[in-house]
């Protein structure tokens, strides 16, 4: 199974959408833009969101297996994939890319 790198590539916050339908929240979203994560098989890394994490694994265990070529021509390198969390007032995008290096 291959490591694969989870990049923070941006975040975006809709403040219209919060102030008008989210309760006030001290502390939303850790990660910064920039930041990278290695995954170790089928762990979620150590500092990445729950949420983040769930609508991103199916993605990463493809990749980890080998799996490329994700919806057919999708993505320029073919051993990667953009995926967003599912956080409707502070998306991130991460770029999830298959390493060569095996765990």
């Amino acid at each position: 199974m291959k490591k694969c790198r989870i990049t923070v590539m941006r975040k975006a916050f809709y403040r219209d959408l919060s102030e008008k339908y989210e309760n006030p929240m001290e502390h939303a979203c850790d990660v910064e833009e920039g930041q990278v994560f290695i995954t170790e098989g089928w762990k979620k890394p150590e500092g990445l969101c729950d949420s983040a994490w769930e609508s991103m694994s199916p993605f990463v265990m493809t990749l980890a297996h080998g799996g490329e070529d994700i919806y057919e021509g999708w993505m320029k390198n073919k051993k990667s994939v953009m995926i967003s969390c599912n956080d409707g007032f502070r998306p991130v995008s991460f770029l999830i890319e298959a390493l060569d290096e095996e765990i």
